[in-house]
């Protein structure tokens, strides 16, 4: 009788979650990172086996905590990936604010490790760093603001942003962590480049990082030292990045063999700064430019996908997201062959390392909510074809 009388109302019919997730997600970029994912696992069969064996632990002692942090972190992407844009701004926010308080804690309860800067936190048995986790924060938020600035009345987006990139590097340096400063300086300048910032200012930022490069090496020992080494024309064969050039020449292009590799007893970061080495070394050329081929495929699909999104937080956070995951695998392999001096950065899913694969997780995961398709997209490709 009420129907009759005031009508029904309608009622809106909306996919499941599931099948609208695997329909609008860029399934390549996913699928990317779990060939990735797995080729770490195989990397690490090999190369944390001298680890463990130095330690006293079962020879899969390092590959099995892996898996379990890379379950954890393919959990996280594969949940942030269903968020919605907001969710993903909210998310990053808090996050970002978690890990700048646990990074301005570090030089009273940070530990070094023995390697040379205070960048862990020690939890129950487990390490913790930061600076991984404050990466794709800082990316979020800074968007959040760039974007705001440019509403009607927004606010001073640009200026806040720049306020809190100088508080995030100081802090960083302080560790000292040169290379997660950099990287972040970096995803400042993309994403303040894609909201139209002026060449000027850009190169202002570029001349401000060079200075700030001169005094680091004047002040920190350690910064000046691997400097040097980079710089040096000769290398030392009993240093990592000796180890590494030489495995890589060893490998050629179809590797030595399974297990054949030799660096992975001499080097001591060989299962996590220097992994590319052992894949240089037992599987050739060929693994190395897969691994570079998977990596190209996340960064360029993404970078395409948000080329046609109007939404400007999107596009400024999808971009600085996409950015700095693609510039740390660049990094991790460029210090590798000595392209770049040695900055202590894991290869993102390939590298061993709680923080490391959990804080991957994270940004890919985000990266992948901002770059599923959404109706308007589908819309303008749509009018686009017919005014074609």
């Amino acid at each position: 009788m009420t129907e009759m009388v005031y009508g029904s109302s309608p009622v809106a019919v909306r996919d499941p979650v599931l099948p609208r997730w695997w329909r609008t997600i860029d399934r390549w970029a996913m699928t990317s990172v779990f060939v990735l994912f797995g080729i770490g696992l195989l990397l690490g069969l090999a190369a944390s086996v001298p680890l463990a064996s130095r330690n006293g632990l079962e020879p899969f002692f390092y590959v099995q905590k892996q898996a379990m942090f890379g379950a954890m972190g393919l959990a996280v992407m594969l949940g942030l990936s269903m968020a919605s844009p907001a969710l993903v701004r909210r998310l990053g926010i808090l996050g970002f604010l978690g890990a700048l308080v646990l990074v301005m804690l570090l030089p009273v309860v940070g530990q070094d490790h023995g390697k040379g800067a205070v960048r862990w936190l020690s939890l129950g048995g487990f390490s913790l760093q930061p600076s991984e986790f404050l990466k794709p924060g800082f990316v979020i938020v800074t968007a959040w603001l760039m974007a705001a600035a440019q509403e009607v009345n927004g606010p001073p987006g640009k200026l806040i942003s720049f306020g809190l990139l100088t508080v995030v590097v100081g802090f960083l340096a302080m560790q000292p962590d040169f290379g997660q400063s950099a990287l972040i300086v970096f995803a400042w300048g993309v994403v303040y480049f894609v909201a139209g910032a002026p060449m000027v200012l850009i190169a202002s930022v570029a001349g401000i990082v060079a200075a700030g490069g001169f005094f680091a090496y004047t002040a920190s020992e350690h910064f000046a030292r691997r400097i040097d080494g980079f710089l040096s024309p000769d290398v030392d064969p009993r240093t990592q990045l000796g180890y590494a050039a030489n495995a890589i020449q060893e490998g050629g292009f179809f590797g030595v063999g399974v297990g054949e590799g030799q660096v992975k007893w001499s080097l001591p970061d060989a299962h996590t700064d220097f992994i590319i080495a052992v894949a240089a070394e037992e599987y050739g050329l060929l693994l190395v430019l897969l691994i570079l081929t998977l990596f190209g495929v996340v960064v360029v699909r993404s970078l395409i996908r948000l080329m046609a999104e109007r939404d400007p937080f999107i596009r400024l956070a999808g971009s600085g997201l996409a950015c700095i995951f693609g510039v740390q695998a660049m990094i991790n392999m460029g210090v590798a062959v000595r392209l770049l001096p040695a900055k202590g950065m894991t290869l993102p899913f390939v590298s061993y390392g709680g923080s490391s694969v959990i804080a991957a997780g994270i940004t890919v995961g985000m990266l992948l909510a901002l770059t599923r398709s959404r109706p308007r997209d589908r819309m303008a490709e749509l009018f686009g074809r017919r005014r074609g």
